[in-house]
C-alpha cells in the first residue's frame, strides 16, 4: 500500500531539497559575479572616433555622453554647418560603435541564453544606436561632407 509520501528526490526528501537549494544558490552566486564583472567593464568603456574628414574627434563614455570634442585646424576653412553636421555624425558613429562593444561585453560575461542578458543588450542598443527610421523630414546621416583633409 502506498503511503502518499514521495520517495527519494521527491518534495519531502530533505537531502534532495538541500541539493537543489545549493545548486540554485550556486547559479545565483555565479550570475551575481558575472553581472558585477559586466557592469565594471561597461562602466570603463570609452570610444574615441575621428571623423572621416578629420574635422572632429569625439570621445563618448559608456552611456553615450560626450566626454571630449577636439576640432581639427581645418575647421576654420569650412562652413559652420559642415562642422556641426560632422560633429553630430561622428557622435552617432561613436555611439553605434559603443553599442556593439557593449553588446560584446554582455555576451562574453552573461552569454546569450539568459533573458536578462538579452534584455540588457536590447536596452543598450536602444539607448546608444540612432533611431533606424528618424522620419521623412530628417536629413539622412552622412559620414563626411565636402572637404577632405590631408
Amino acid at each position: 500500500m502506498e503511503s502518499g509520501i514521495p520517495g527519494p528526490g521527491g518534495v519531502l526528501d530533505p537531502d534532495g531539497a538541500m541539493d537543489r537549494m545549493r545548486a540554485w544558490h550556486g547559479r545565483i552566486d555565479k550570475l551575481a559575479a558575472d553581472t558585477k564583472v559586466m557592469s565594471d567593464r561597461l562602466q570603463q568603456l570609452r570610444v574615441t572616433l575621428v571623423s572621416d574628414n578629420g574635422l572632429a574627434e569625439v570621445t563618448v563614455d559608456s552611456t553615450g555622453a560626450l566626454l571630449d570634442l577636439r576640432l581639427g585646424r581645418q575647421v576654420q576653412r569650412v562652413q559652420p554647418e559642415l562642422t556641426a553636421q560632422t560633429i553630430m555624425d561622428t557622435i552617432r558613429l561613436a555611439k553605434a560603435q559603443l553599442a556593439e562593444l557593449s553588446q560584446q561585453i554582455i555576451t562574453e560575461t552573461l552569454g546569450t541564453e539568459s533573458t536578462a542578458s538579452r534584455e540588457i543588450a536590447e536596452r543598450v542598443g536602444r539607448q546608444l544606436r540612432p533611431d533606424p527610421d528618424p522620419g521623412p523630414d530628417a536629413p539622412p546621416p552622412t559620414r563626411s561632407h565636402g572637404w577632405q583633409g590631408p
